[in-house]
Protein backbone atom coordinates (compact mmCIF):
# COMPACT_ATOMS: atom_id res chain seq x y z
CA UNK A 1 0.00 0.00 0.00
CA UNK A 2 1.48 3.31 -1.13
CA UNK A 3 0.41 6.45 0.70
CA UNK A 4 1.33 10.02 -0.18
CA UNK A 5 1.66 12.47 2.71
CA UNK A 6 1.21 16.17 1.97
CA UNK A 7 2.07 19.09 4.25
CA UNK A 8 0.98 22.23 2.43
CA UNK A 9 2.12 25.61 3.74
CA UNK A 10 1.19 29.06 2.54
CA UNK A 11 4.10 29.08 0.07
CA UNK A 12 5.31 25.48 0.16
CA UNK A 13 4.27 21.88 -0.29
CA UNK A 14 6.20 19.11 1.46
CA UNK A 15 5.59 15.55 0.30
CA UNK A 16 6.59 12.02 1.26
CA UNK A 17 5.60 8.83 -0.54
CA UNK A 18 5.55 5.73 1.71
CA UNK A 19 5.40 2.03 1.01
CA UNK A 20 3.33 1.05 4.04
CA UNK A 21 4.05 -2.66 3.89
CA UNK A 22 7.55 -1.82 5.10
CA UNK A 23 6.81 1.71 6.37
CA UNK A 24 9.67 2.92 4.19
CA UNK A 25 10.11 6.18 2.26
CA UNK A 26 10.13 5.88 -1.52
CA UNK A 27 10.60 9.58 -2.26
CA UNK A 28 10.26 12.91 -0.49
CA UNK A 29 10.87 16.59 -0.97
CA UNK A 30 9.40 20.06 -0.98
CA UNK A 31 8.18 22.67 -3.45
CA UNK A 32 9.25 26.06 -2.06
CA UNK A 33 8.25 29.66 -2.83
CA UNK A 34 4.90 28.78 -4.38
CA UNK A 35 3.30 31.98 -5.67
CA UNK A 36 6.59 33.90 -5.49
CA UNK A 37 9.58 34.39 -7.74
CA UNK A 38 11.66 31.33 -8.67
CA UNK A 39 9.53 28.49 -7.22
CA UNK A 40 11.93 25.64 -6.42
CA UNK A 41 11.33 21.88 -6.35
CA UNK A 42 13.58 19.58 -4.30
CA UNK A 43 13.02 15.87 -4.89
CA UNK A 44 14.96 13.13 -3.06
CA UNK A 45 15.16 9.35 -2.90
CA UNK A 46 16.63 7.18 -0.11
CA UNK A 47 19.51 6.04 -2.33
CA UNK A 48 20.98 9.55 -2.23
CA UNK A 49 19.46 10.79 -5.47
CA UNK A 50 18.55 14.48 -5.37
CA UNK A 51 16.92 16.66 -8.01
CA UNK A 52 16.52 20.41 -7.62
CA UNK A 53 15.13 22.85 -10.15
CA UNK A 54 13.38 26.21 -10.39
CA UNK A 55 10.03 25.51 -12.08
CA UNK A 56 7.56 28.31 -12.87
CA UNK A 57 4.20 27.49 -11.24
CA UNK A 58 1.19 29.53 -10.14
CA UNK A 59 -0.32 27.67 -7.20
CA UNK A 60 -0.55 24.48 -5.13
CA UNK A 61 -2.29 22.59 -7.92
CA UNK A 62 0.61 23.32 -10.26
CA UNK A 63 3.06 22.31 -7.52
CA UNK A 64 1.32 18.98 -7.03
CA UNK A 65 1.30 18.38 -10.79
CA UNK A 66 5.08 18.75 -10.90
CA UNK A 67 5.54 16.52 -7.85
CA UNK A 68 3.38 13.83 -9.43
CA UNK A 69 5.35 14.08 -12.69
CA UNK A 70 8.55 13.37 -10.78
CA UNK A 71 7.03 10.43 -8.90
CA UNK A 72 6.15 8.68 -12.19
CA UNK A 73 9.09 9.92 -14.27
CA UNK A 74 10.80 6.95 -16.05
CA UNK A 75 14.23 8.18 -14.97
CA UNK A 76 13.77 9.39 -11.41
CA UNK A 77 10.31 8.18 -10.46
CA UNK A 78 9.45 5.47 -7.92
CA UNK A 79 6.05 4.39 -9.26
CA UNK A 80 4.77 3.66 -12.76
CA UNK A 81 1.38 5.31 -12.37
CA UNK A 82 -0.45 7.50 -9.86
CA UNK A 83 -3.05 4.73 -9.54
CA UNK A 84 -0.53 2.95 -7.28
CA UNK A 85 -1.16 5.61 -4.62
CA UNK A 86 -4.00 4.27 -2.47
CA UNK A 87 -4.65 7.39 -0.38
CA UNK A 88 -3.29 10.81 0.58
CA UNK A 89 -2.72 11.91 4.17
CA UNK A 90 -2.67 15.63 4.97
CA UNK A 91 -1.26 17.55 7.89
CA UNK A 92 -3.82 20.19 8.94
CA UNK A 93 -3.03 22.70 11.64
CA UNK A 94 -6.33 23.46 13.35
CA UNK A 95 -9.47 21.42 13.81
CA UNK A 96 -10.97 23.34 16.72
CA UNK A 97 -13.02 21.27 19.17
CA UNK A 98 -14.88 19.33 16.50
CA UNK A 99 -11.96 17.14 15.42
CA UNK A 100 -10.56 14.68 17.95
CA UNK A 101 -9.24 11.99 15.58
CA UNK A 102 -7.98 11.59 11.99
CA UNK A 103 -10.86 11.86 9.53
CA UNK A 104 -11.69 11.08 5.92
CA UNK A 105 -12.12 14.38 4.12
CA UNK A 106 -15.59 15.26 2.89
CA UNK A 107 -17.57 18.47 2.48
CA UNK A 108 -18.29 18.64 6.22
CA UNK A 109 -14.61 18.27 7.17
CA UNK A 110 -13.58 20.90 4.65
CA UNK A 111 -16.11 23.24 6.26
CA UNK A 112 -14.53 22.61 9.67
CA UNK A 113 -11.10 23.42 8.22
CA UNK A 114 -12.52 26.56 6.64
CA UNK A 115 -14.31 27.57 9.85
CA UNK A 116 -10.94 27.37 11.62
CA UNK A 117 -9.28 29.85 9.22
CA UNK A 118 -9.41 32.58 11.91
CA UNK A 119 -7.62 30.26 14.36
CA UNK A 120 -4.94 29.26 11.83
CA UNK A 121 -4.87 32.03 9.21
CA UNK A 122 -1.46 31.09 7.78
CA UNK A 123 -1.83 27.31 7.80
CA UNK A 124 -5.44 26.21 7.45
CA UNK A 125 -6.09 27.92 4.07
CA UNK A 126 -2.90 26.35 2.69
CA UNK A 127 -3.78 22.95 4.18
CA UNK A 128 -7.18 23.10 2.49
CA UNK A 129 -5.52 24.16 -0.78
CA UNK A 130 -3.36 21.03 -0.60
CA UNK A 131 -6.41 18.82 -0.06
CA UNK A 132 -8.32 20.39 -2.95
CA UNK A 133 -5.30 20.09 -5.22
CA UNK A 134 -5.23 16.35 -4.53
CA UNK A 135 -8.98 16.08 -5.10
CA UNK A 136 -8.55 17.78 -8.48
CA UNK A 137 -5.55 15.81 -9.69
CA UNK A 138 -6.37 12.42 -8.15
CA UNK A 139 -10.18 12.27 -8.12
CA UNK A 140 -11.67 9.41 -6.20
CA UNK A 141 -8.61 8.87 -4.01
CA UNK A 142 -9.43 9.08 -0.30
CA UNK A 143 -7.89 12.06 1.49
CA UNK A 144 -7.31 11.84 5.24
CA UNK A 145 -6.83 14.91 7.43
CA UNK A 146 -4.62 14.57 10.50
CA UNK A 147 -4.84 17.63 12.72
CA UNK A 148 -2.06 19.15 14.82
CA UNK A 149 -4.58 19.81 17.57
CA UNK A 150 -6.29 16.42 17.84
CA UNK A 151 -3.89 14.58 20.21
CA UNK A 152 -4.29 17.36 22.77
CA UNK A 153 -8.08 17.17 22.95
CA UNK A 154 -7.91 14.90 26.02
CA UNK A 155 -6.97 17.92 28.17
CA UNK A 156 -9.51 18.63 30.92
CA UNK A 157 -11.29 22.02 31.02
CA UNK A 158 -9.12 23.26 33.87
CA UNK A 159 -6.14 22.84 31.54
CA UNK A 160 -7.54 24.24 28.30
CA UNK A 161 -9.67 27.14 29.50
CA UNK A 162 -8.35 30.68 29.87
CA UNK A 163 -9.42 32.70 32.91
CA UNK A 164 -11.36 35.21 30.82
CA UNK A 165 -15.16 35.66 30.73
CA UNK A 166 -16.62 32.24 29.94
CA UNK A 167 -18.72 33.64 27.10
CA UNK A 168 -15.58 34.03 24.98
CA UNK A 169 -15.17 30.27 25.11
CA UNK A 170 -18.87 29.58 24.53
CA UNK A 171 -19.30 32.03 21.66
CA UNK A 172 -15.88 32.15 20.04
CA UNK A 173 -14.10 28.92 21.16
CA UNK A 174 -11.19 30.91 22.62
CA UNK A 175 -9.22 28.29 24.56
CA UNK A 176 -5.96 26.36 24.53
CA UNK A 177 -5.78 23.78 21.74
CA UNK A 178 -2.12 22.79 21.54
CA UNK A 179 -0.07 21.93 18.46
CA UNK A 180 2.70 19.56 17.30
CA UNK A 181 0.17 16.91 18.26
CA UNK A 182 1.27 14.43 15.60
CA UNK A 183 4.85 14.62 16.88
CA UNK A 184 3.86 14.28 20.54
CA UNK A 185 1.64 11.33 19.64
CA UNK A 186 4.38 9.60 17.66
CA UNK A 187 7.01 9.93 20.38
CA UNK A 188 4.54 8.87 23.07
CA UNK A 189 3.91 5.60 21.25
CA UNK A 190 7.59 5.15 20.42
CA UNK A 191 8.65 5.87 24.00
CA UNK A 192 6.14 3.42 25.44
CA UNK A 193 7.56 0.73 23.14
CA UNK A 194 11.16 1.76 23.93
CA UNK A 195 10.55 1.53 27.69
CA UNK A 196 8.41 -1.61 27.48
CA UNK A 197 5.34 0.13 28.88
CA UNK A 198 1.68 -0.36 28.11
CA UNK A 199 0.31 2.86 26.63
CA UNK A 200 -2.21 3.15 29.47
CA UNK A 201 0.70 3.13 31.94
CA UNK A 202 2.85 5.63 30.05
CA UNK A 203 3.46 8.76 32.15
CA UNK A 204 6.04 11.01 30.47
CA UNK A 205 6.92 14.59 29.59
CA UNK A 206 7.56 15.18 25.89
CA UNK A 207 9.67 18.09 24.63
CA UNK A 208 9.42 18.91 20.93
CA UNK A 209 12.24 21.41 20.48
CA UNK A 210 13.01 22.92 17.10
CA UNK A 211 12.31 26.22 15.39
CA UNK A 212 8.87 25.74 16.93
CA UNK A 213 8.85 24.38 20.47
CA UNK A 214 6.21 22.75 22.62
CA UNK A 215 5.91 20.37 25.53
CA UNK A 216 3.18 17.99 26.66
CA UNK A 217 2.35 16.34 29.97
CA UNK A 218 1.32 12.76 29.17
CA UNK A 219 -0.47 10.63 31.78
CA UNK A 220 -1.76 7.19 30.89
CA UNK A 221 -0.76 7.81 27.28
CA UNK A 222 -3.00 10.88 27.04
CA UNK A 223 -2.30 14.62 27.08
CA UNK A 224 -3.32 16.38 30.28
CA UNK A 225 -1.57 19.67 29.45
CA UNK A 226 0.52 21.25 26.72
CA UNK A 227 2.37 24.52 26.28
CA UNK A 228 0.98 25.92 23.02
CA UNK A 229 -2.43 27.56 23.21
CA UNK A 230 -5.10 29.08 20.99
CA UNK A 231 -2.28 29.42 18.46
CA UNK A 232 1.30 28.10 18.37
CA UNK A 233 2.50 31.39 19.92
CA UNK A 234 1.88 30.48 23.56
CA UNK A 235 4.34 28.57 25.73
CA UNK A 236 8.06 28.13 25.22
CA UNK A 237 10.46 30.60 23.67
CA UNK A 238 11.11 29.54 20.06
CA UNK A 239 13.17 30.43 17.01
CA UNK A 240 11.06 33.46 16.13
CA UNK A 241 8.10 33.25 18.52
CA UNK A 242 7.97 35.02 21.86
CA UNK A 243 6.09 32.37 23.83
CA UNK A 244 4.56 33.26 27.20
CA UNK A 245 4.35 36.96 28.03
CA UNK A 246 2.12 39.46 29.78
CA UNK A 247 -0.82 40.24 27.41
CA UNK A 248 -0.57 43.85 28.55
CA UNK A 249 2.77 44.02 26.71
CA UNK A 250 0.83 43.47 23.49
CA UNK A 251 -1.56 46.27 24.37
CA UNK A 252 1.41 48.50 25.11
CA UNK A 253 2.91 47.78 21.69
CA UNK A 254 -0.39 48.79 20.08
CA UNK A 255 -0.48 51.95 22.19
CA UNK A 256 3.01 52.75 20.88
CA UNK A 257 1.61 52.81 17.35
CA UNK A 258 1.97 49.24 16.06
CA UNK A 259 -0.98 47.73 14.23
CA UNK A 260 -2.27 44.37 15.37
CA UNK A 261 -0.88 42.86 12.16
CA UNK A 262 2.55 44.33 12.88
CA UNK A 263 2.45 43.04 16.46
CA UNK A 264 1.47 39.59 15.17
CA UNK A 265 4.53 39.59 12.87
CA UNK A 266 6.81 40.78 15.68
CA UNK A 267 5.63 38.12 18.15
CA UNK A 268 5.62 35.22 15.67
CA UNK A 269 8.62 35.96 13.47
CA UNK A 270 10.90 38.55 15.06
CA UNK A 271 10.95 37.47 18.69
CA UNK A 272 12.31 34.41 20.51
CA UNK A 273 15.93 33.51 19.82
CA UNK A 274 15.90 35.79 16.78
CA UNK A 275 14.70 38.80 18.74
CA UNK A 276 16.96 38.38 21.76
CA UNK A 277 20.13 36.92 20.26
CA UNK A 278 21.02 39.85 18.01
CA UNK A 279 22.68 37.74 15.30
CA UNK A 280 19.95 37.94 12.61
CA UNK A 281 19.15 34.26 13.10
CA UNK A 282 16.77 32.17 15.17
CA UNK A 283 18.68 28.94 14.53
CA UNK A 284 19.99 27.36 17.73
CA UNK A 285 23.16 26.19 15.98
CA UNK A 286 23.99 29.79 15.06
CA UNK A 287 23.09 30.93 18.56
CA UNK A 288 25.40 28.40 20.22
CA UNK A 289 28.27 29.34 17.90
CA UNK A 290 27.78 33.04 18.66
CA UNK A 291 27.56 32.35 22.39
CA UNK A 292 30.79 30.34 22.32
CA UNK A 293 32.39 33.30 20.55
CA UNK A 294 31.50 35.58 23.43
CA UNK A 295 28.28 37.18 22.13
CA UNK A 296 26.48 38.15 25.34
CA UNK A 297 23.06 38.53 23.77
CA UNK A 298 23.31 35.06 22.27
CA UNK A 299 24.29 33.75 25.70
CA UNK A 300 21.27 35.49 27.21
CA UNK A 301 18.93 34.06 24.56
CA UNK A 302 20.11 30.53 25.33
CA UNK A 303 19.67 31.06 29.07
CA UNK A 304 16.11 32.32 28.51
CA UNK A 305 15.32 29.41 26.20
CA UNK A 306 16.54 26.82 28.70
CA UNK A 307 14.97 28.49 31.73
CA UNK A 308 11.46 28.35 30.29
CA UNK A 309 11.79 24.67 29.44
CA UNK A 310 13.06 23.95 32.95
CA UNK A 311 10.08 25.80 34.46
CA UNK A 312 7.59 23.75 32.45
CA UNK A 313 9.35 20.47 33.24
CA UNK A 314 8.97 21.26 36.95
CA UNK A 315 5.27 22.02 36.53
CA UNK A 316 4.59 18.97 34.39
CA UNK A 317 6.55 16.71 36.74
CA UNK A 318 4.03 17.60 39.45
CA UNK A 319 1.00 17.28 37.13
CA UNK A 320 2.06 13.89 35.77
CA UNK A 321 3.21 12.60 39.14
CA UNK A 322 6.67 11.02 38.99
CA UNK A 323 6.91 10.48 35.22
CA UNK A 324 8.86 7.57 33.82
CA UNK A 325 10.80 9.70 31.35
CA UNK A 326 11.61 13.11 29.97
CA UNK A 327 11.59 12.79 26.17
CA UNK A 328 13.57 15.05 23.82
CA UNK A 329 12.56 15.25 20.15
CA UNK A 330 12.60 17.71 17.23
CA UNK A 331 15.64 19.28 15.57
CA UNK A 332 17.09 20.76 18.77
CA UNK A 333 15.84 17.98 21.02
CA UNK A 334 17.37 15.24 18.88
CA UNK A 335 20.63 16.87 17.83
CA UNK A 336 21.68 19.56 20.31
CA UNK A 337 23.48 17.79 23.14
CA UNK A 338 24.63 21.14 24.67
CA UNK A 339 21.03 22.32 25.07
CA UNK A 340 19.92 18.97 26.48
CA UNK A 341 22.75 19.09 29.00
CA UNK A 342 21.82 22.62 30.12
CA UNK A 343 18.19 21.61 30.54
CA UNK A 344 19.06 18.55 32.60
CA UNK A 345 21.45 20.50 34.77
CA UNK A 346 18.55 22.84 35.45
CA UNK A 347 16.29 20.04 36.73
CA UNK A 348 18.82 18.33 38.99
CA UNK A 349 16.48 18.93 41.94
CA UNK A 350 14.12 16.35 40.38
CA UNK A 351 16.69 13.58 41.00
CA UNK A 352 17.82 13.18 37.42
CA UNK A 353 21.36 13.60 36.11
CA UNK A 354 22.75 13.74 32.62
CA UNK A 355 25.21 11.10 31.44
CA UNK A 356 27.57 13.43 29.58
CA UNK A 357 29.10 10.69 27.44
CA UNK A 358 25.77 9.17 26.40
CA UNK A 359 24.32 12.64 25.76
CA UNK A 360 27.23 13.59 23.52
CA UNK A 361 26.88 10.45 21.43
CA UNK A 362 23.10 10.40 21.15
CA UNK A 363 22.42 12.48 18.05
CA UNK A 364 19.28 11.79 16.01
CA UNK A 365 18.74 8.32 17.42
CA UNK A 366 16.82 6.81 20.32
CA UNK A 367 18.77 6.43 23.53
CA UNK A 368 18.92 7.03 27.26
CA UNK A 369 21.00 10.08 28.26
CA UNK A 370 20.44 10.03 32.03
CA UNK A 371 22.67 8.25 34.52
CA UNK A 372 21.67 4.79 35.85
CA UNK A 373 21.20 6.17 39.37
CA UNK A 374 18.67 8.80 38.23
CA UNK A 375 15.18 8.49 39.69
CA UNK A 376 13.66 8.66 36.19
CA UNK A 377 14.98 8.56 32.65
CA UNK A 378 15.83 11.18 30.08
CA UNK A 379 15.74 9.85 26.56
CA UNK A 380 16.11 11.06 23.00
CA UNK A 381 13.37 9.84 20.67
CA UNK A 382 13.40 10.91 17.00
CA UNK A 383 10.00 11.99 15.73
CA UNK A 384 8.44 11.14 12.38
CA UNK A 385 5.28 13.17 11.83
CA UNK A 386 4.95 12.10 8.19
CA UNK A 387 5.04 8.40 9.10
CA UNK A 388 2.47 9.02 11.84
CA UNK A 389 0.17 10.68 9.30
CA UNK A 390 0.71 7.76 6.91
CA UNK A 391 -0.15 5.26 9.67
CA UNK A 392 -3.35 7.13 10.50
CA UNK A 393 -4.22 7.24 6.82
CA UNK A 394 -3.64 3.53 6.30
CA UNK A 395 -5.75 2.65 9.33
CA UNK A 396 -8.61 4.93 8.36
CA UNK A 397 -8.66 3.96 4.69
CA UNK A 398 -8.55 0.29 5.69
CA UNK A 399 -11.45 0.74 8.09
CA UNK A 400 -13.44 2.67 5.47
CA UNK A 401 -12.87 -0.05 2.87
CA UNK A 402 -13.99 -2.69 5.38
CA UNK A 403 -17.15 -0.72 6.23
CA UNK A 404 -18.01 -0.39 2.54
CA UNK A 405 -17.48 -4.10 2.06
CA UNK A 406 -19.94 -4.81 4.90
Amino acid sequence: MKILVINAGSSSMKFTLFEMETQSVLAKGVFERIGADNPNLIYKKPDGFKFEQVIPIADHVDALKEICRKLVDPGMGVIKDLSEIVAIGHRVLHGGEKITAPVLVNAEIKKVIRDCFPLGPLHNPANLAGIEACEELMPGKPNVAVFDTQFHQTMPPEAFLYAIPYEYYEKYAIRKYGFHGTSHHYVTLATAKFLGLELEATDIITCHLGNGCSMAAIKGGKVIDTTMGLTPLEGLMMGGRAGDMDPAAVLRMVDLGKTTKEVDTILNKKSGLYGIGGINSGDMRDMLAAAEGGNERAQLAIKMFVRRIVKYIGAYYVLVGKPAALVFTGGIGEFSSPIRQRIMEGIAALNIKVDAEANGKCLGKAGVISTPDSAWKAIVMPTDEELMIARHTKKLVGEDALNKAC
